[in-house]
């Protein structure tokens, strides 16, 4: 052992040469190597915030997944001669104006509502990617007129179009209208998260690795989809986090406008809308609904904001 060898290993343990003179894995005696997926996880581990609304997000799933677990009373077993009736051991909320149970239909409106704001998330992941990746990559006029598509697209407010373009929709159909509001949320709310792709895909596209595989041969489409987008998702999918609770309550406020889902679907801004009319005669078919799409939509965004900034460099 030489006499820099002698000085390490007594240092630092974890540095003693193996049977064939090489240094020890760190990982068996020492300190392992740091991420900053580790960091992250570290960071989230501790904050309570994260740990609260996870737990919501994942009560509020359970509820659109399997409502049965939540209750076991029929949403559309309805009976006029329970109008407004209090609360009781069958409905712990008590019944609306059409002798509904209130908290049978708050539990299974997390369907519908989490249904949308999941899959208008997707649609605008996809679409946030695409354009991104293709702006941030090839830059040039490429980037110039994608650029300003996006800034076309963010200069339109989101709900007054959405209302515009699903006034257009006559169908009454529950399938036709879930579809028209989540391809109308993802078309006009994918912008946010293509800015994001974009500076991400910018800021990789100069690194080593990228360089590397380009002198190895890769193509743009190995470089772009194996290289440089697994190294640039994680930005946004925290913006798609806060952007899946945004569309959630941008869903209810175009059901309680009477323009995006309609009955018999059954949807909180629905019975937010039917509780409205009838506040006077009974507040619980207004305040129950309510309250379980501010936790939800709270939820989501305290969530993505605690993976935000346990991603952020420069709040460490």
């Amino acid at each position: 052992m030489s006499d820099f060898e002698t000085v390490a290993a007594t240092e630092n343990p974890a540095a003693r040469p193996g049977p064939t003179g090489e240094p020890g894995d760190a990982r068996r005696g020492g300190t392992a190597a740091r991420s900053l997926a580790g960091d992250a996880w570290r960071d989230l581990r501790r904050n309570p915030i994260f740990w609260i609304s996870l737990a919501l997000v994942v009560v509020v799933a359970a509820m659109a997944a399997v409502p049965a677990l939540f209750t076991g009373s029929d949403p559309n077993d309805c009976v006029l001669s329970r109008q407004h009736a209090g609360p009781s051991g069958a409905a712990i909320f008590g019944y609306d104006f059409q002798g509904c149970d209130v908290y049978a239909r708050a539990v299974y409106g997390a369907r519908a509502s989490l249904l949308v704001g999941a899959l208008s998330a997707l649609l605008t992941g996809v679409i946030a990617v695409v354009v991104g990746m293709l702006a941030g990559y090839f830059g040039g006029w490429v980037d110039s007129a994608l650029s300003r598509v996006i800034d076309i697209v963010l200069g339109i407010p989101l709900l007054l179009a959405a209302i515009v373009l699903l006034k257009r929709v006559s169908s009454d159909s529950p399938g036709l209208r879930l579809a028209a509001v989540i391809l109308v949320l993802a078309v006009l709310g994918w912008t946010t998260a293509a800015r994001v792709v974009r500076s991400s895909v910018i800021t990789a596209k100069g690194q080593d690795y990228v360089a590397a595989a380009r002198m190895l041969g890769a193509g743009h489409g190995r470089i772009m989809w194996r290289h440089i987008l697994p190294n640039a998702l994680a930005p946004v999918l925290v913006v798609l986090t806060i952007a899946l609770g945004s569309f959630i309550a941008a869903e209810a406020t175009l059901s309680f406008l009477g323009i995006g889902l309609k009955a018999p679907t059954i949807s909180w801004g629905i019975d937010i809308d039917a509780g409205r009319t009838h506040m006077r005669e009974s507040a619980t078919p207004l305040v129950v609904p309510s309250a379980f799409l501010a936790l939800t939509v709270l939820a989501f965004i305290m969530l993505g904001d605690a993976i935000r900034d346990a991603f952020d460099p420069k709040l460490r």
